[in-house]
């Protein structure tokens, strides 16, 4: 899939803690933005990992992602 802007995030919730309203604001302006989390957050002390994943799943829909991803690499 192409996408305009593309933000990079450790652990799922950076890239939303980070950029969130930059990406919500350029998805109302028409640009097609995704999230490419690097792990699943397994080594986070807040959380677990299925939490996150459904915490990443409606914040995306919520800034308006054309997608999301996660690269699954290990934590740490």
């Amino acid at each position: 899939m192409n996408v305009d802007v593309l933000a990079i995030g450790a652990h799922p919730d950076d890239a939303d803690l980070g950029v969130g309203g930059l990406l919500l604001k350029l998805a109302d302006a028409g640009r097609a933005t995704a999230i490419l989390d690097l792990t699943e957050g397994e080594l986070g002390s807040r959380g677990s990992v299925e939490e996150r994943r459904t915490e990443a799943e409606s914040t995306a829909a919520v800034l308006g992602l054309a997608t999301r991803q996660n690269a699954r690499i290990p934590d740490g």
